[in-house]
């Protein structure tokens, strides 16, 4: 699933830390960067090369929101619809990009092209409503 380049550096990773654990979080960016997104193949495929239990990684992909956890398009807009960035009009934000698309959070593009995702919190409560493209 990861390619030479990729397992020569995780490889290389392995001798820079004494439990393989600390290598989960690359290990996962390695195979979205070359899949889009993280199957449970491929927590499983994570799991056995770095020899550490199926459930560490399960949980480190359900953890963060960064891991895609099903095809996503070129490109994510994530609208944060916390506390801070709804009493900001965030919701009106979503409803606009919905219209726009045709989406609904969660879907994708005909095309491929966006997907839209309803963000817990995008750390910007100061300057909310908050709003980020992934590409």
């Amino acid at each position: 699933m990861l390619s030479e380049a990729h397992l020569k550096r995780i490889e290389e990773l392995k001798q820079r830390y004494q439990k393989p654990q600390s290598l989960v979080l690359d290990a996962l960016w390695m195979l979205q960067e070359e899949h889009g997104w993280v199957s449970e193949e491929g927590m499983k495929y994570v799991a056995d090369i770095l020899e550490i239990p199926q459930h560490h990684v399960f949980g480190v992909v359900t953890f963060y929101t960064m891991f895609n956890k099903q095809p996503v398009g070129k490109h994510k807009i994530e609208v944060c619809t916390n506390v801070s960035c709804l009493l900001r009009n965030s919701d009106r934000v979503l409803e606009h990009i919905e219209k726009r698309l045709h989406i609904k959070p969660g879907e994708t593009t005909p095309d491929g092209k966006f997907t839209l995702v309803e963000a817990e919190c995008l750390g910007s409560c100061g300057t909310a409503p908050a709003l980020s493209l992934i590409h």
